[in-house]
């Protein structure tokens, strides 16, 4: 639960928010109301409900049809309809509230079309009941409706807490907040609106599917016992031995580095080490066509989220990168890290990740990445390649153990018609299996865990689905 500060005291400008730690009720002060009298009266009136202006004007009119007529009951009828108005303008700036809210997300971070509630509280921490209040919380529009509630009466030193819930079919990241208080007199004459000045943010990450575990050629490294590989050498000559450490086993003493040496020497301890994978994202704006949740990008950030998570279960060190250069985590590709944090990390980039607006939309730069970083598995999300930049993917089978690309094609998800005597997509794919790739084909509709089937390179090499004529697009999916 977040802390988003003291409310509402004395009904003039802004209040100032208690920060997280701080007591609940050390705020703003009744000397805020009185540095501006005129504002204060100004926002006051201007809070007037349609039900106060209607009195206020009725009573002028009364006033000035008696002035007219010359009717005294007239003109006490007209003052008193202009004066309840202005009586419950002065009680409510006169009012002394105290309230403090927090705001909880659970969960902070969420899928695609996955439900989040958001937790309000609100405290009284006057020695005043609260009269009627009325709360609304700022959500962007993709969320859904702004969210508000009434709240009747608050004792002294009372609680109050009301939910909500959020949802987006859009993956990004979505400010909640402030908190807007709107207190009211009993004749609901006028209204004040008071706002906090916490916010909290919600993550809405790609979503992930579950993969089929699939054994990958040349990936003997990072699935089952092959993960864990020895400093020390297998070979008797090649033992690279330590001093003996108060507390080590006897039974690793090498005794031939002992009789060498002079002194106990042991074998080093057997350590894991873990085997990378790059999952290449490819961004650029020219590659694909459409947008919204079922457009070809999303299909292919929520791809390279599902293989990045699936991979690090199984043990891989896994960086993502974009064609824009972009490596996480680190700088260097930092191959790494404990694999939860390292999610986390690669689900919060994906959320924000967007097309490249690059002058030169061009996969050059993942690259030149590639290049200087360490051998293991690639796996690619491509969009629409031309002749030049299919041959720069070819060249980055060169810089990877195994590579494994999903090539999505840009005249299908974008329903256009295609020339039947033109096959450049299926090209594409013949150069990048001929470069060594185990090129997927992606048609609209194709799921990722079937797919990923296919990424066997032991296994049967999928076919591109065939384009019937008149379809405009591809059918079917992976053989």
């Amino acid at each position: 639960m977040s802390a988003a500060g003291t409310g509402p005291q004395s009904g003039p400008g802004p209040d100032q928010g208690t920060r997280p730690g701080a007591a609940a009720g050390e705020s703003t002060g009744p000397a805020s109301g009185a540095a501006r009298p005129k504002s204060a009266l100004r926002d006051a009136l201007g809070g007037l409900t349609t039900r106060g202006r209607s009195f206020l004007a009725a009573g002028f009119a009364a006033g000035a049809c008696a002035y007219v007529l010359g009717q005294a009951d007239l003109l006490r009828v007209g003052l008193l309809l202009a004066a309840l108005p202005m009586v419950c303008v002065a009680a409510l700036l006169r009012t002394r509230y105290r309230v403090s809210s927090g705001r909880r997300l659970s969960p902070a971070r969420v899928p695609a079309a996955a439900e989040s509630r958001v937790h309000l509280r609100i405290d009284n921490v006057s020695r005043l009941p609260t009269g009627l209040l009325m709360l609304q919380d700022r959500v962007p529009y993709v969320l859904g409706p702004r969210p508000r509630f009434v709240l009747d009466r608050v004792e002294p030193g009372g609680r109050r807490e009301v939910s909500y819930r959020v949802r987006s079919d859009l993956r990004g990241r979505y400010p909640l907040g402030p908190l807007q208080l709107r207190l009211a007199d009993p004749f609901g004459m006028c209204e004040l609106t008071r706002g906090f000045s916490s916010q909290d943010t919600l993550t809405v990450v790609p979503r992930v599917e579950p993969l089929p575990p699939v054994r990958l050629s040349g990936e003997a490294s990072g699935y089952g016992d092959g993960r864990q590989r020895s400093l020390a050498l297998a070979g008797e000559d090649d033992v690279l031995p330590r001093g003996y450490r108060h507390g080590d086993d006897l039974r690793r003493v090498h005794w031939r580095s002992t009789a060498r040496y002079g002194e106990l020497m042991v074998r080093r301890e057997e350590q894991p080490q873990r085997a990378g994978c790059t999952v290449l994202l490819d961004t650029r704006r020219t590659a694909y066509q459409g947008s919204g949740p079922d457009s070809a990008f999303e299909w292919a950030v929520s791809g390279a989220a599902s293989v990045a998570v699936h991979l690090l279960e199984r043990g891989f060190s896994v960086r993502l990168l974009t064609d824009t250069g972009m490596s996480v985590p680190g700088p260097d590709g930092g191959f790494g890290g404990d694999s939860s944090d390292v999610a986390g990390l690669l689900l919060d980039t994906l959320a924000i990740v967007d097309h490249s607006d690059s002058a030169d939309p061009s996969l050059s730069r993942a690259y030149d990445m590639l290049r200087g970083g360490k051998e293991g598995l690639l796996v690619a999300f491509l969009g629409g390649l031309d002749e030049e930049q299919t041959a720069v993917v070819t060249g980055m089978r060169r810089r990877s153990g195994t590579a494994v690309a999903f090539v999505l094609d840009g005249a299908a998800w974008s329903r256009e018609p295609r020339d039947p005597d033109s096959d450049a997509y299926g090209e594409r794919l013949r150069m990048l299996r001929e470069a060594g790739w185990t090129a997927l084909p992606v048609a609209p509709g194709d799921t990722l865990p079937e797919l990923w089937r296919g990424a066997d390179g032991n296994g049967a090499q999928p076919k591109a689905a065939p384009w019937i004529p008149g379809g405009g697009a591809w059918r079917g999916g992976a053989a």
